[in-house]
């Protein structure tokens, strides 16, 4: 196995992870697309909830993506190094919290492979690390939000785009995922750990410097100044 590649959270502020490597490999569920030790994080006010609203559309139906906290949030370069690969162009269609909204859209995952990497991933960006040569990807940004094309240097830390609902994505949140290639149909997910953050742990009123490692599920983090 190679070495876990070390990047910086994506974002400022808190967000929650979801679909941690550190709670199940593969963290999403399959190989596919190089998505073996991929992360989510969902964007959270100070009381730790994703969306400032809940209303009849919370419980029966699709909301809009600008009620949730983490939509249009800058997203920063979690390395430094090369933009290989770039997308936009993708909608930010509605988000799903209400059980009548994400059956059948669940239902819709196998097609939505079918269609490509853009249905899956959305508008996403991937640089080649300067430091471990490895391809690190961000996905599901706003449309038309890219700040950056094929052939730029980038620092970690660079604002690259900001937070939004495309491709596959039930609400606003950005994923993150190193591979051993830009190209996503043959990619093989590369072990990553993240660098100096402070953790909330579930059901937790303790937080936690970490100088290097993988958030648990649910955790809420932020960047350690």
């Amino acid at each position: 196995m190679r070495p876990d590649v070390a990047l910086r959270l994506p974002f400022t502020g808190r967000w929650r992870v979801e679909n941690s490597p550190a709670r199940r490999v593969p963290s999403h569920g399959t190989d596919l697309m190089g998505l073996r030790y991929a992360i989510d994080f969902t964007g959270v006010d100070d009381r730790h909830r994703t969306a400032t609203v809940r209303d009849w559309r919370t419980v029966l139906a699709t909301e809009p993506p600008e009620r949730f906290v983490a939509f249009g949030r800058p997203i920063l370069a979690p390395v430094s190094g090369v933009v290989v690969a770039s997308h936009d162009g993708e909608v930010d269609h509605e988000a799903r919290r209400s059980q009548p909204t994400l059956v059948p859209y669940a239902l819709g995952q196998a097609s939505r492979l079918r269609q490509g990497v853009a249905a899956v991933a959305g508008n996403y960006v991937t640089v080649r690390d300067r430091a471990s040569g490895t391809f690190v990807s961000v996905a599901h940004l706003r449309n038309s939000s890219l700040l950056v094309r094929v052939g730029d240097e980038v620092a970690a830390g660079q604002q690259i785009a900001d937070c939004g609902n495309s491709g596959n994505s039930t609400q606003p949140h950005v994923h993150v995922q190193v591979n051993d290639t830009a190209d996503f149909s043959v990619a093989r997910g590369v072990p990553i750990t993240f660098e100096r953050y402070r953790e909330r742990v579930r059901r937790s009123a303790s937080t936690r410097a970490v100088e290097r490692g993988i958030p648990g599920e649910r955790a809420v983090v932020e960047p350690l100044e």
